[in-house]
């Protein structure tokens, strides 16, 4: 079966159907491009072309200066913070992901010394359990004693 997905082309928007999506003045749109909020592509006639990042961009700067009143000042200051804040979030999840990695190293690394230390007290109660009794050695005696009440099972 053959996976013929289709590849959307990116959708370019000129400055009058932007404006026209969000009802402001092309103007305004060309001082947000001006304050550096948005970098639209330019056509080889030099029309600016607005990607549908840009247009998801001005959608937010609209709703800050238009819906919140936010200044132009505040939305610079809310689109470094935002910036700064995804940065951050890619920095944790790299220590993350780092410290999981890590935490599993040293998971299977202690489970490997628990696995040596395990056939070696199996290979002890083997050992001690075909030790020849002999009465008359009360040491012998004592350290059976001391080995019969043990119910533990080890894994091989």
């Amino acid at each position: 079966m053959l996976n013929n997905k289709l590849k959307k082309k990116p959708a370019y928007f000129s400055i009058s159907a932007v404006a026209k999506m969000f009802s402001v003045h092309q103007q305004t749109i060309r001082l947000y491009e001006k304050e550096g909020f948005i970098t639209p592509q330019r056509s080889d006639g030099n029309t600016r072309m607005f990607s549908e990042e840009d247009v998801d961009k001005l959608e937010e700067i609209i709703h800050l200066t238009h819906q919140l009143g936010i200044n132009l000042a505040g939305v610079e200051m809310i689109l470094k913070l935002q910036k700064k804040i995804k940065r951050m979030q890619k920095d944790m999840n790299k220590i993350f992901a780092t410290a999981q990695s890590e935490l599993i190293e040293e998971t299977d690394a202690r489970k490997a010394i628990i696995q040596a230390q395990t056939k070696q007290l199996v290979k002890i109660k083997k050992s001690v359990e075909i030790m020849p009794t002999d009465d008359h050695n009360e040491q012998s005696t004592h350290e059976q004693d001391n080995f019969k009440d043990w119910d533990i099972d080890y894994e091989e």
